[in-house]
């Protein structure tokens, strides 16, 4: 198109120079006119008012715009100027809004319905287990309530005097003969004299046979229950296992039998090599993975199913279950299964004898310290393996155990001939700590470390575990 205005109305660009330069050209000499002309292309023109392009109409046939910001708005369709739009409901400011409150009787507002309170979970039997140990409420008696004020002490009847009848008149009677007087007896002789003066009774202290005897008939008592007796502290090399075959051994020779000893120990225990014969390779890894059908077996046949995963002492005085060999086994050994094997084991046998490890968080040594009747806490008389037996007992406390640490009874094994000056401390130490305090002496048949046999022991060792055996059990005697 030619012209400065677009067929749209809008102003056209300016001439490019090349066509000023081609007009200078053919006008020739016509020097001011083009130079106007010249001036004239090169300046912008001027921009005209933006005026609004041409919309195609809706089909609904309106063809308002909407006002530009600051514009009036186009009022093409014939609106009248003085016309307001107002809302269509208006408040009477005569007649005051009042609140609903209800019909007459009822709450203004629905009254609030309560929550309805939720049931209190069942605590399951296996809590104790889930967050550490938590301590039950003491039973009304304690188990060692024969030994707290000053030993055993029979309950002796009152007697109650003989009910006296009252006097009954009697109306005197006629005065009888005289009668001559009876025979005077004469005296009895004087009790026997020695050396001129008169005998008298004397008391002898009991003789070491009577205390050996007296162990041994407390050893042969009636535990009312089977006994669980856990052997711990978390040093090692402080005779636990040692302890715990000896002390199996000690009461398996008096009962008779029904006494076992159990490696516990989840780092490889050693229990299985020193005690028991070894008739066959099986462990409690073996026991664990048919302890369902084991479980099922009643009396005598599951004495005999039971038997062929346990070794026996050379004499047959007590059994072995010996521990896996294999570290990674002590992750299956968790805490519901050390409950299950235990409660198989007390199916079995009277008295059992636990061998624990030196880890005081796994689950199974927990597991045991919880299920224990009696706490043995070995050492030796060093100050390191006294430190760490001390520090368990703070921890048993700790875990609402406290009764336990209380009762147990402190077993000090000299690893030497000859007594150690720090063994008086120790002893005098855990008396305050502990219910009893038992020393067993160095015996040279314990030094290599090798498979351990009762009858190899000399007299006095023998003697001194008989000793604390009897210690062991004796809350328990009926």
């Amino acid at each position: 198109m030619e012209g400065s205005e677009t067929g749209w109305g809008r102003p056209a660009e300016p001439a490019p120079r090349w066509r000023a330069l081609l007009d200078r050209a053919r006008l020739g000499g016509r020097s001011a006119e083009p130079a106007a002309t010249e001036r004239r292309a090169e300046e912008p023109p001027p921009s005209p008012s933006p005026e609004p392009l041409p919309r195609r109409g809706p089909g609904t046939g309106y063809a308002g715009r909407v006002p530009a910001v600051g514009q009036p708005a186009d009022r093409s369709y014939g609106e009248e100027p003085a016309y307001r739009a107002e809302p269509a409901y208006r408040v009477d400011p005569a007649r005051p809004v009042q609140p609903y409150r209800g019909q007459p009787g009822q709450p203004p507002y629905p009254a609030p319905v309560p929550e309805p309170r939720r049931p209190e979970p069942v605590e399951s039997r296996y809590t104790l287990l889930d967050n550490g140990y938590r301590h039950a409420a003491p039973p009304v008696e304690s188990r060692y309530a024969l030994l707290d004020n000053g030993g055993y002490q029979p309950s002796s009847a009152a007697v109650a005097p003989p009910a006296v009848a009252p006097p009954v008149q009697v109306p005197p009677a006629a005065p009888l003969p005289a009668v001559a007087p009876p025979a005077v007896a004469p005296p009895a002789a004087p009790p026997a004299t020695v050396a001129g003066r008169p005998g008298r009774i004397e008391w002898r202290a009991q003789s070491a046979g009577s205390d050996l005897e007296r162990a041994a008939a407390v050893l042969r008592r009636d535990l009312g229950s089977p006994r669980v007796i856990a052997f711990a502290n978390p040093k090692g090399g402080v005779h636990k296992t040692t302890a715990t075959v000896l002390a199996a051994a000690t009461v398996g020779s008096v009962r008779g039998r029904g006494v076992l000893a159990w490696d516990d120990n989840e780092l490889r225990g050693t229990l299985g090599l020193r005690a028991g014969s070894a008739r066959h390779a099986r462990t409690i890894r073996h026991l664990v993975t048919d302890l369902v059908q084991i479980e099922i077996r009643e009396g005598a046949e599951l004495l005999e199913i039971l038997d062929d995963y346990l070794r026996h002492a050379s004499d047959g005085s007590y059994d072995v279950l010996a521990g896996e060999e294999s570290p990674r086994f002590a992750q299956r050994l968790d805490q519901f299964t050390v409950k299950r094997v235990l409660e198989l084991l007390r199916r079995t046998h009277d008295v059992i004898c636990v061998d624990t490890g030196n880890n005081v968080e796994s689950p199974n040594w927990r597991t045991v310290m919880q299920a224990a009747d009696q706490l043995v806490v070995t050492t030796v008389p060093r100050e390191d393996a006294a430190f760490s037996a001390d520090w368990m007992l703070d921890l048993l406390h700790e875990e609402g155990m406290g009764e336990l640490a209380d009762n147990a009874v402190t077993l000090i094994s000299c690893p030497t001939p000859g007594r150690l000056p720090l063994q008086n401390d120790l002893e005098r130490h855990f008396a305050t700590r502990t219910r009893a305090v038992t020393v067993v002496p160095y015996d040279p048949a314990l030094e290599t470390g090798s498979s351990i046999e009762y009858h190899q022991l000399q007299g006095e060792t023998r003697q001194a575990w008989l000793r604390a055996a009897s210690a062991m059990l004796e809350p328990f005697g009926r």
